[in-house]
């Protein structure tokens, strides 16, 4: 609440330029700030110096263009607005286009290992190892045969020209 007060005043008294001071009890402890002290305590200089407010300056080549309704608190909130929209904006093409990136970097992962997979698959058949499929409608695991292989090697080799590159 002292903060407040003391804020408060600082704000009100904020058109002269001085020394604001730190108001100081007999215990050593801080009971407000500004240019005059409360009696029964002590000044102390705080190191802030209150400056005068100023008008704002006028943007640079504003010249005969600029009416003088542009200077309104309302073209100013209007300004502020569209600020906000444009960040917002902006924000939103970055998340989109972060997005997209995720997109892309799981789907080129998701084709390495494909291509991974495809490969270690063709190295399995070309040397001969037992190959093993599961029949759909019975749930069987069945064997490739041997006159299989060769047809088999020709379709992954296939479809390792066509999505590994």
């Amino acid at each position: 609440m002292k903060r407040l007060i003391a804020l408060a005043m600082m704000v009100i008294s904020a058109g002269a330029a001085a020394q604001i001071n730190k108001c100081v009890d007999k215990n050593g402890k801080v009971v407000g700030y500004g240019y005059e002290c409360q009696p029964g305590t002590t000044p102390e200089a705080s190191g802030v110096k209150a400056a005068p407010s100023r008008p704002p300056a006028p943007a640079a080549g504003s010249g005969s263009s600029s009416s003088p309704s542009s200077s309104s608190p309302a073209a100013a909130s209007k300004s502020v607005a569209e600020r906000d929209a444009d960040f917002r904006k902006r924000q939103m093409d970055k998340q989109e286009a972060a997005a997209k990136d995720n997109t892309k970097t799981s789907e080129s992962e998701q084709r390495n290992r494909a291509c991974e997979e495809s490969r270690a698959y063709l190295k399995s058949l070309q040397s001969g190892n037992r190959i093993t499929r599961t029949d759909p409608k019975t749930g069987e695991r069945n064997f490739l045969a041997d006159s299989e292989y060769s047809g088999e090697i020709a379709r992954t080799q296939q479809t390792l020209q066509a999505n590994c590159k």
